[in-house]
């Protein structure tokens, strides 16, 4: 039988697709002498015809792209799809914040940098909402001693 036929019909036996089907060209012979499905399938055996492994998309762009974005990179305006409250919620980000600030102001205080009385300012100051961040703290308690 013709080698396209075979082809096809050991795609058909093997449920895969005709391009995934290799004939050897030095075996060539050999199938074309093949008469029977049993014969193609004794031709797959001995490796006169060949079933090559699935093809998939190549993995190696995405882990690239993954590891920039790890970095920081590709996180510009042109990249951005939702809004600032939809890309991260503002009880998030006020969870971050303040669990930054409190953090902080624990160490001052444990370090003894900061007052009992001073903290406790403070602390009442970043659950207010006046707190902007770590830094601000720092000014604030500049402030609070002139």
């Amino acid at each position: 039988m013709k080698a396209d036929r075979a082809k096809e019909l050991v795609a058909e036996i093997y449920g895969v697709g005709a391009s995934r089907v290799r004939i050897r060209p030095d075996r060539l012979s050999d199938v074309e002498e093949a008469l029977t499905k049993d014969d193609l399938r004794a031709l797959v055996e001995q490796g006169a015809i060949e079933i090559l492994p699935k093809r998939s998309p190549s993995r190696h762009r995405a882990r690239y792209l993954h590891l920039q974005k790890r970095k920081g990179r590709r996180r510009g305006f042109g990249s951005r799809k939702g809004t600032p409250g939809a890309r991260l919620r503002r009880k998030t980000a006020w969870m971050l914040k303040i669990r930054a600030i409190r953090r902080f102001l624990r160490t001052l205080r444990s370090e003894g940098k900061v007052t009992p009385k001073e903290y406790r300012r403070i602390y009442m100051l970043a659950k207010g909402g006046h707190v902007r961040s770590k830094k601000h703290v720092v000014e604030i308690l500049e402030d609070m001693r002139r």
